[in-house]
Order: structure tokens, then C-alpha cells, then sequence
């Protein structure tokens, strides 16, 4: 069992430009993903509740034109 030092806590490696720009990349790419999803999820429930409003309404008759 290795005990905790205070360098370990108080002075983290330094983490390089690219894995920086990877992580920010990744989490980002994640979020776009998860509204995506729920952009998706909100366009299809309305579009079920759209549908189902016209097709309880009946449609109204053309009607004819006297000349």
C-alpha cells in the first residue's frame, strides 16, 4: 500500500496541448449528441400529437361554386 504524498495532490503532471484540445473535443461532441437526441425525441412526440389532432378533426367538404 503506497502512501498519498502531497505532490501527488498539489502538483499534477502536466497534461499536453493535444490531449487538452481531445478531451474538450470529446465532451463537446458528447453534448451536441445528447441535445441531438433530444431535439429528435421532442420533434417526433409533437409530430405523433400533430397526426393525431388531424385525424380526429374530419376534414370539411369542398364545396360547390353556383355559377
Amino acid at each position: 500500500m503506497t502512501t498519498a504524498t502531497r505532490e501527488q495532490f498539489f502538483k499534477p503532471a502536466k497534461t499536453s496541448a493535444a490531449a487538452k484540445a481531445e478531451e474538450t473535443n470529446s465532451v463537446a461532441k458528447g453534448i451536441i449528441a445528447q441535445e441531438t437526441a433530444a431535439r429528435d425525441k421532442k420533434t417526433e412526440k409533437l409530430r405523433a400529437l400533430r397526426l393525431a389532432k388531424e385525424a380526429a378533426t374530419p376534414t370539411p367538404l369542398p364545396t360547390k361554386k353556383r355559377k
